[in-house]
Order: structure tokens, then sequence, then C-alpha cells
């Protein structure tokens, strides 16, 4: 291990490469720990927080995790969000994608809240309204992978199940129509990345400066009415978005009109 230190590219970023080239060639499997920011330092030749700043860019980029108290280990795999959007739907209806094995879901509270601005916004309603709010969680045995909530009008959920604070054993739009009666005909999805807030990097075990991706999920009746809100939020350096779609075929040129003579 070495730096070239005429090399225009800066220490840090070298030691980033040569060390991400370690993780790909398997010399730390996943969930391993490396070596001591110092250790790290002594084989370079380098001060100790160069290592750190090489380590922070591989963190950032979902490569390396850090355990506070712990060390710095190889991330494991990455999580893909198409479970909880257009997956939770299933492919036909009544039947839905479960969570991966290796994924548990925790139902964290349930109670009116006021609503922040995007669910706010998505009702139609004011900021702050008071709204019912399905708080959860989604973990592996290593750490915390989502953080998210569904929100609905309490007009729509008063005296339902939706107000007990109990999961269910069958998905939670199921769950919605039979205690609203209304049937969820479209949706919409909004990903967008940003940093976390103060809650949501200590839940997720994150650093506060670990970019976050998050998704507003909207679902619509026949009327175009909203049923649900839904928010969840995933570490950016471990959630990637995968979608697999079908690209249609060329269409041949319609024929020229019979009666327009060329020439």
């Amino acid at each position: 291990m070495q730096i070239n230190p005429g090399a225009a590219e800066f220490p840090h970023r070298q030691i980033a490469a040569q060390l991400k080239a370690q993780v790909r060639r398997g010399d730390w499997a996943p969930g391993e720990r490396l070596p001591s920011i110092p250790a790290i330092a002594e084989m370079f030749g380098v001060a100790k927080q160069t290592v750190q700043r090489a380590v922070d860019q591989l963190r950032v980029e979902g490569i390396l995790i850090t355990k506070p108290g712990s060390g710095t280990y190889v991330r494991g795999t990455r999580r893909r969000l198409n479970r909880l959007a257009r997956g939770r739907y299933g492919g036909f209806r009544g039947y839905h994608t479960d969570l991966a094995a290796r994924y548990k879901q925790q139902l964290v509270s349930v109670g009116r809240a006021p609503a922040p601005p995007e669910v706010a916004d998505a009702f139609g309603v004011s900021d702050g309204t008071e709204l019912l709010c399905r708080r959860h969680l989604v973990r592996t045995d290593e750490s915390p992978v989502e953080v998210g909530a569904s929100w609905f009008l309490p007009a729509d959920t008063a005296g339902t199940s939706l107000e007990r604070a109990e999961a269910f054993g069958r998905p939670l739009y199921q769950e919605a129509e039979e205690a609203t009666g209304r049937r969820y005909a479209t949706a919409t999805d909004t990903i967008s990345a940003r940093q976390p807030s103060r809650e949501e990097a200590e839940i997720l075990q994150i650093r506060p400066d670990t970019p976050v991706l998050h998704l507003l999920h909207v679902a619509h009746d026949a009327h175009r009415k909203p049923i649900e809100v839904a928010q969840a939020t995933w570490p950016g350096p471990m959630t990637t978005l995968t979608e697999e779609y079908k690209i249609p075929a060329p269409t041949p040129d319609p024929d020229p009109d019979p009666g327009l003579v060329l020439g």
C-alpha cells in the first residue's frame, strides 16, 4: 500500500481507491472489520486524518460503514427501493411482495400527529393539521434501513382498526381499503435526495452528513382523492433504485396518402 506524492489526485482519494479495490477483490468480505485508522495510516505512511477522509469518502459511497466504538466495516448488500412502493401492491390485486427474510418491519407508534408540509400538501390541508399517523421502522440484523410513516385522514379512520396500535397480517393498503371503504386505484411516487434530520440520523444510525433518499407515496381512489400518504427514508449510500421495463418496438412509418401525387 502506497501513495504517489507527485500525483494530481489528493492522497486521501488515492487511499480510498486502493481500499475500494481491495474490497472489490474480496480481501475484506461484507461485514468484515477493516484495520484501525492508525494501522491503515501506518501502512500508507500518512496522517490519521488523511485515512479518516478516505474512510469518510467510502462511507458516503456506501462501501464502508462505521460503528461507533467498534470500528469500520465493509457494508453488506444494498437494499433495493422497489419493495415498499410499487412492490407493496404485488403483481395483481390481493397479493403483495413480502419484505425479504433479512428485513424485519416494526410498528413504532399509532396516533394523531401534526402533518408535515409535504403530507399536508398531498391531502390538501393546512400544515400541522392533525392526521392519523402509523410510524414504522425496517431493520436487518445489522442495522436500521428504513424509517417511515403512513398518514390518513381522521374522518376516514375514526373507530376503525387503523387507529389500533397493532400490526396486520396483510398489507396495510388492504386493511385501509376495508376500514375506509375506499379502493386504491392509482399512486404517485416522488423520490428525492437530501440530508437527514437529526432524528432520522439517530434512528438510522448514520452520521448527520450522510445523504438519505426519501420517498413520498400518495395513493388515490378512482376520483383522484388521496387515501394514504406514506413516507419512507433510507440511508442513501446503502440503497439503490432499480426498475426493469420494456422498451416499445419501433412502429413502421404510415403509408403515404395514396391521393398524393409525387414528382
